[in-house]
């Protein structure tokens, strides 16, 4: 399959002996391996500067823009290597990102926003259809649509990144801190949003710093330290795992609440 086709369904996404580095520093990320099986959700863990970022940006093609480069090791989706694919192609075969921050385009309308999400979808029956999907699915921005999209709360504004990345009815779904900055309420709200997606088919790429909140709604998670896999394994496991306990909850994790 060429780089640029869009099969359908979830996609498989591989990542093999990542080392990333910026400029002349050492390596940000090292080493990394991992699978995401077609449906399924990975969370990727750490406190800031742990290479969360780095490893989403090597992902989906955005490390040039950052001064990054990939040193060794390759990304694959499904069996196809789009290491050094352009930004652009990795979308058409089936790449949506949720970035952190929203990036929300302030001036433009809640729907200008969502369509900018379409740009990859033809035909405008299919894009109406999809307006009306995410309309329905973030009632919170519904009745928004003809707003700019700056005037929303941060709630508001990260229901609209969302939905503007399922425009593009991705495979595979690159979720960038999304409850970053949230009222607890909202980020309730949020990992129930994951939880549909991926109940849905979407395969899903989580970074998070919220560490229960990625645990209770990944299927796999890798926890990482200064560029480096510290723990890995199925979320049950983890939630269990001392180390996680006391690295991230001073000991404290009810493992009923993930």
């Amino acid at each position: 399959m060429a780089a640029g086709a869009k099969p359908q369904g979830p996609a498989e996404l591989r990542i093999e002996d990542l080392t990333v580095a910026y400029g002349r520093r050492s390596p940000a990320v090292r080493g990394l391996s991992a699978v995401v099986p077609a449906g399924s959700t990975l969370a990727l863990l750490g406190a800031n500067g742990a290479g969360k970022t780095t490893v989403m940006r090597a992902i989906t093609g955005l490390l040039g823009s950052h001064g990054g480069r990939v040193v060794s090791g390759s990304v694959l989706l499904d069996g196809v290597d789009v290491t050094r694919a352009a930004p652009a192609q990795r979308v058409r075969m089936g790449m949506a990102q949720t970035m952190e921050g929203r990036r929300v385009f302030a001036e433009l309308s809640v729907e200008d926003n969502l369509r900018a999400g379409a740009w990859t979808r033809r035909g405008k029956a299919a894009v109406a259809d999809e307006l009306a999907a995410v309309f329905a699915r973030f009632p919170e921005i519904a009745d928004r649509r003809g707003d700019k999209a700056g005037y929303l709360s941060g709630g508001q504004q990260q229901m609209l990144a969302i939905g503007r990345a399922l425009m593009a009815r991705p495979r595979l779904l690159l979720m960038d801190e999304p409850s970053l900055g949230l009222a607890p309420k909202l980020v309730d709200r949020v990992a129930e949003i994951v939880e549909e997606i991926s109940a849905e088919g979407t395969t899903v790429v989580l970074i998070e710093q919220n560490v229960a909140m990625g645990l209770a709604v990944s299927d796999h998670a890798i926890a990482l330290e200064t560029g480096s896999v510290a723990l890995e394994g199925d979320t049950a496991m983890l939630a269990r795992d001392d180390r996680i306990r006391a690295a991230y909850f001073g000991g404290r994790l009810d493992v009923a609440d993930v």
